[in-house]
């Protein structure tokens, strides 16, 4: 499928440098020659370490100590007296709010 009009000028002829432009951007200059040394020559050297020069010591921390021992009786009667309060206040907590849900609800019906 040819898009471009046959008799029309080319569709590149826009953006063809024209022939006889003046060399503007240095194009036919020729390149500097390149310096025969790196510009980075690296990091610089360090000074040696001091021979007398030690890593810092940490002293051993003393090993841990036991654990007491866990009173498996005691443990299971804390934990019966918090499941009851929990429940307690939970029982509390919903009779006073199906109080509060009766009295609106009556309050809109009647």
């Amino acid at each position: 499928m040819n898009v471009s009009a046959p008799t029309g000028p080319d569709d590149d002829a826009y953006w063809k440098r024209p022939d006889s432009a003046p060399d503007m951007f240095g194009a036919a200059r020729p390149a500097p020659a390149p310096d025969p040394k790196p510009v980075y020559e690296g990091p610089p050297k360090q000074p040696p370490t001091s021979p007398h020069w030690r890593p810092p010591v940490v002293s051993q921390p003393p090993p841990p100590r036991s654990m007491p021992a866990q009173d498996n009786a005691a443990l299971d009667e804390a934990e019966g007296a918090a499941r009851t309060t929990t429940y307690g206040v939970g029982l509390v907590a919903g009779a006073i709010a199906l109080i509060l849900m009766c009295l609106l609800c009556a309050r809109i019906i009647f």
